[in-house]
């Protein structure tokens, strides 16, 4: 007799297992253990086979004589239902391995990003690559369908941003290489398919205006922390966002060290309050006599605030983003042709190295810059160089103090100066 729901639910699990038939080689098989399985024994190619159809309750009777009828279909029409199960089910993993489900896997994977960088690479995803590709299988996918979207963000006029995201499409699609999931890289043929953003210098005056430089900032008659940040900028050649965010916790006056962190916390209502180093670690920044004096200055101001440049307006706001520009075009500079904030740092590096005393790695370390060749990377990303770097911002100042008096090159500064 055909098995009914009742029966089926009524099976007690005895000390053997056993079998409930329910008809065309279908049958329940109870564990001891209390568990129910549907089997299906059937004939194919002159052999016995047996089959599961599922675990009872969540294959209900009707289910699993659903998938019963199903499977004598395919034997009838000269399938193995088994090997059509299997091919199913490998059909169904590579549906749900598509684009988006990759790159979110290889997304999750890179634990060397901040959070908030980790964060602005998945939201370029979204934005520009998951709308097109992220619902298409990654082994569907080609050269040209990948190229398809970052091509409309060239087209924009996006470059740089278009060359990200070609280089992430390629590591996305390396990852799944890596994997299995594919046997080739289709993103590597995108080599020179988008043109490269042409990188913009920011505007810095010759080392010989240098004196000309720093008698207009010294008579600047603006806002005095306007014109301590504006010092304080030159000394220290740090970034402007790296300047601005700067709270006072990350001040040692003791060690005579600046320890700009990875992040920092957000400001409710300033955007990209949270940025710390560009690199995402800490940088260490090692001050100079003349630089903590002036930070001692400020200190006076706003020394009772969290943050050290605030704002005009608010003490829980920094100063705004185009304060020591406006300074400098306010002094008679273009900051779009002469000099900006920027620029800062293309006249301290140039004379570091013009001076002949400091290695490349300190110099390099001291402007926060990424070292690009892997190999070397790996040697020196521990090493901070800082007993040469204390060395080379106190030279530094005191190079910017003789230009006060008088115009020097680097060089011949380096020659007279007694480390």
């Amino acid at each position: 007799m055909a098995l009914t729901d009742t029966k089926v639910r009524a099976a007690k699990p005895q000390e053997k297992e056993y079998t409930l038939t329910d008809g065309d080689g279908m049958f329940m098989l109870v564990h001891p253990s209390g568990s129910k399985y549907w089997r299906m024994r059937f004939r194919f190619a002159g052999k016995q086979h047996l089959m599961a159809l599922g675990v009872y309750p969540e294959v209900s009777l009707a289910d699993a004589r659903q998938k019963r009828d199903e499977a004598r279909k395919l034997i009838a029409g000269g399938i193995d239902p088994r090997e059509h199960k299997k091919a199913e089910q490998e059909k169904q993993l590579d549906e749900a391995k598509t684009f988006e489900v990759v790159a979110r896997a290889w997304h999750a994977e890179n634990k060397k990003w901040g959070a908030l960088h980790s964060e602005r690479i998945l939201k370029g995803l979204k934005e520009h690559l998951f709308p097109t590709l992220g619902n298409t299988s990654i082994a569907d996918l080609k050269t040209k369908d990948l190229l398809a979207p970052i091509k409309v963000v060239e087209r924009s006029g996006r470059l740089e941003v278009a060359m990200r995201l070609k280089q992430r499409t390629t590591a996305i699609m390396s990852y799944a290489v890596q994997n299995g999931l594919i046997d080739y890289n289709p993103a590597q043929d995108m080599a020179g398919a988008i043109i490269s953003g042409k990188v913009t210098h920011r505007p810095a005056l010759p080392l010989d205006r240098l004196s000309e430089l720093l008698e207009k900032i010294d008579k600047y008659k603006g806002r005095d922390l306007t014109k301590w940040a504006i010092h304080l900028s030159l000394l220290l050649f740090i970034r402007s966002s790296e300047l601005r965010f700067a709270r006072w916790p990350e001040i040692d006056f003791e060690r005579a060290l600046w320890t700009i962190p990875a992040e920092r916390e957000p400001i409710a209502g300033v955007k990209f309050s949270e940025r710390g180093s560009k690199m995402h670690t800490p940088h260490l920044v090692p001050l100079s006599h003349q630089s903590l004096a002036i930070l001692k200055k400020i200190h006076e101001i706003s020394g009772h605030c969290e943050l050290i440049f605030i704002g005009d307006h608010s003490s829980r706001k920094p100063m705004s983003e185009g304060t020591v520009n406006k300074a400098l075009q306010n002094m008679g500079y273009d900051t779009k042709t002469e000099i900006c904030g920027h620029g800062f740092r293309t006249m301290a590096c140039s004379s570091l190295i013009e001076s002949g005393l400091w290695s490349r790695d300190a110099v390099e370390r001291q402007m926060s810059h990424q070292e690009r060749n892997g190999v070397r990377a790996a040697y020196i990303h521990k090493a901070e160089h800082l007993d040469e770097r204390r060395l080379m911002v106190q030279w530094w100042a005191d190079f910017l103090d003789a230009n006060r008096e008088k115009g020097i090159s680097p060089f011949d500064f380096a020659k007279i100066y007694d480390k």
